[in-house]
């Protein structure tokens, strides 16, 4: 598995790495991804505070992407501080069958004019268009267990065994780990 390192000392991976090193999980988050056009990423901005905004997620070459308008304040947010969280659009209604997903990493700015081509050619965005490929430090899925009453969180990290899995109910919280 192809592991990074960040400037802050993140270790990180790419989607590619994590979907081999977890196929269920990753099929899960890119179902929930794929399901609407449009989610929620959370940057930072140039002060330390938290900027929420909209964003397109793509599925390409075996990587996940972030697109946006060209020099949009989330793609000098990134630029500047690539830190990131993504929370997935759970659609109309109150129903999060599959559960909610969320990713964390760093957004790594594309300049390359070959990878730009490329994209536009298989997705068509309007250009001109900032790209930013994804590398993970963390996936987070939490679902309820109806009959069990429990809030179920499995989590991964670059690094981890498999998935760590914690139950929380009205009792303490049970930890197990899901290896692939």
């Amino acid at each position: 598995m192809a592991e990074f390192s960040g400037h802050d000392g993140a270790v990180t991976t790419s989607w590619r790495d994590f979907e081999a090193a977890q196929p269920a999980l990753a099929k899960t988050a890119r179902t929930r991804f794929a399901a609407f056009r449009h989610h929620i990423l959370a940057t930072v901005r140039a002060d330390g505070s938290p900027r929420t905004s909209g964003i397109e997620t793509n599925f390409r070459f075996g990587e996940l992407w972030l697109g946006s308008m060209p020099d949009a304040r989330k793609s000098r947010d990134l630029r500047r501080d690539p830190r990131f969280a993504l929370a997935a659009n759970p659609g109309p209604g109150q129903d999060l069958a599959g559960g909610d997903i969320r990713v964390s990493g760093r957004a790594r700015w594309i300049n390359d004019e070959e990878v730009l081509a490329s994209f536009a050619t298989e997705v068509g965005p309007p250009t001109p268009f900032d790209l930013f490929r994804v590398e993970l430090t963390e996936v987070v899925r939490t679902s309820v267990d109806e009959p069990a009453g429990e809030i179920v969180l499995e989590s991964w990290r670059p690094g981890y065994r498999g998935v760590r899995v914690q139950r929380r109910g009205n009792g303490p919280v049970r930890e197990t780990w899901a290896e692939e």
